[in-house]
């Protein structure tokens, strides 16, 4: 394996230069701890490697600017988690891999009027209510029982369509990135095996790292921001993090057949085969591109039939009316989008791919809630379920430097099967409870794969965006009760 030259921009900045058959340079929003882990993996020529796959990425035909990764960086299919890739409409490609088999997987963010007094109060009560209304786990289906024509209309209209069948309110809707629905979803570019495997899971929670989270304003950084936001401390909040389910999966099995056979048909060069393509010209990529909007559309719809429920949770055990709990965001952070940004000076319609990275618009951006512009997009970044999670806002740096892209999360620092080999689910409930967290899990299994040790430290990395200047700490939450699928 050929050294790699890493050159350090800033504190929290490095870059691989432009060399060999990259296209571009890549970029890592990292600090030295960061640097130094991919900087071992490459020693130990680990093939899933995370710095390789951000290098391979600056490969593929009309990135833009660079290949970009985020402080939460770690190996994924394909593209790192983290991953950002920008493409532009003439020469640029769509792949699998850059979007990842959860298409919108996201986070819903619900904001309560409740104190963490009045929580404490009442938390296993509360705790205890959520496991029993709240389908979670492995293959649990929700309380919709949807025919096939009534999944093609969740594929089209996104929330708007729970909106339709009483989930929720026209109000949340306004503050869900897209409105709850991304424009170009075509039923006819999903296959009927993922509509089928999709019939019985919309509003269900799932499994992995997927959760439900019950949490309170700890701390604040940015006063004005969280003015705009309508957030306080000590103020309770509920995190909801979840994607598109079976359907989503389907969608990314699928396509990266159809994405293998024109990659070999338009004679595209790739360094890593499992970054199958197509060229954004090319009837294959567009009906891809009509596939994921389909994903992200029945991702918004999952997360809004989720908040709905939990809505009527705190309505019974608090005896409160539900529309004292808002929504206060829903933004995605696995998909391909179709956005404007200025490229060498100038407007360019690009196709953005997120994987494991999160929009996060700066102020003024007319995609915002009125509410929010000022401020700019909140931006939900979940920790783990012992640790924080965060409310940043975008920038205008952010936005000239990062394709208006940020972290999503911790990022994993050991597998699953580590995990498992270190950890027993009754050890982590226990230690949890003593901490004032209580969890409920669909599995014990599940509970294990994400315990807190296995993820990287929250706080480091939300600080590494934030001195960087691409995004701007609001809020740091703290975990009262975790419902884990």
């Amino acid at each position: 394996m050929d050294k790699i030259e890493l050159k350090k921009i800033s504190n929290y900045m490095y870059e691989v230069p432009k060399h060999g058959k990259m296209r571009v340079p890549a970029v890592i929003y990292a600090d030295s701890e960061t640097i130094k882990d991919l900087e071992i993996d490459i020693s130990k020529e680990k093939q899933w490697n995370a710095l390789l796959q951000l290098i391979n990425v600056a490969m593929l035909p009309g990135i833009q600017r660079a290949a970009i990764a985020m402080a939460d960086i770690h190996p994924g299919y394909g593209f790192p988690i983290g991953g950002v890739g920008a493409f532009d409409f003439e020469n640029g490609v769509v792949s699998v891999a850059g979007v990842g088999f959860d298409c919108n997987c996201g986070v819903r963010m619900l904001r309560t009027q409740l104190s963490r007094e009045e929580v404490e109060a009442k938390k296993e009560t509360l705790a205890n209510q959520l496991a029993s209304n709240i389908p979670a786990g492995l293959g649990v289906p929700g309380h919709l029982r949807l025919s096939r024509e009534e999944i093609d209309k969740v594929l089209v209209q996104g929330a708007a369509y729970a909106v339709k069948l009483g989930y929720g309110n026209k109000d949340d809707l306004e503050y869900t990135e897209e409105r709850g629905c991304l424009e170009g979803a075509d039923p006819a570019a999903v296959s009927d095996r993922a509509k089928e495997r999709q019939f019985k899971q919309v509003g269900t929670l799932g499994s992995g790292n997927h959760y439900l989270e019950v949490q309170y304003v700890e701390e604040l950084y940015d006063r004005d921001a969280a003015t705009h936001f309508g957030l306080r401390e000590g103020q309770v909040m509920v995190a909801i993090h979840c994607g598109s389910r079976a359907l989503g999966h389907q969608i990314g099995t699928d396509y990266l057949k159809v994405l293998a056979q024109a990659t070999r048909k338009y004679g595209i060069e790739l360094p890593d085969q499992e970054l199958v393509c197509a060229p954004l010209s090319s009837p294959e990529a567009k009906q891809y591109i009509s596939a994921i909007a389909c994903g992200v559309n029945c991702a918004f719809a999952n997360r809004h039939v989720l908040g709905h429920l939990t809505r009527g949770v705190f309505e019974k055990v608090f005896g409160i009316a539900g529309e004292t709990i808002k929504t206060f965001y829903d933004v995605g952070h696995n998909n391909a989008k179709i956005e404007n940004h200025v490229v060498d000076g100038r407007q360019t319609r690009l196709l953005v791919h997120r994987k494991g990275a999160t929009r996060a618009f700066g102020p003024g951006h007319r995609e915002l809630p009125e509410k929010y512009r000022p401020a700019g997009q909140p931006v939900l970044v979940g920790g783990t379920m012992g640790t924080a999670s965060y409310v940043l806002r975008g920038t205008e740096k952010g936005m000239e430097e990062t394709f208006s892209s940020t972290v999503h999360g911790a990022g994993r620092r050991l597998s699953r099967h580590e995990a498992k080999r270190r950890w027993q689910a009754k050890e982590i409930i226990d230690q949890m409870k003593q901490e004032g967290i209580l969890v409920r899990g669909a599995s014990f299994g599940g509970l294990v794969e994400e315990a807190p040790g296995a993820y990287k430290d929250i706080d480091r990395i939300v600080n590494i965006v934030h001195e960087a200047g691409i995004n701007i700490k609001v809020a740091r939450l703290r975990p009262l009760i975790c419902i884990k699928g």
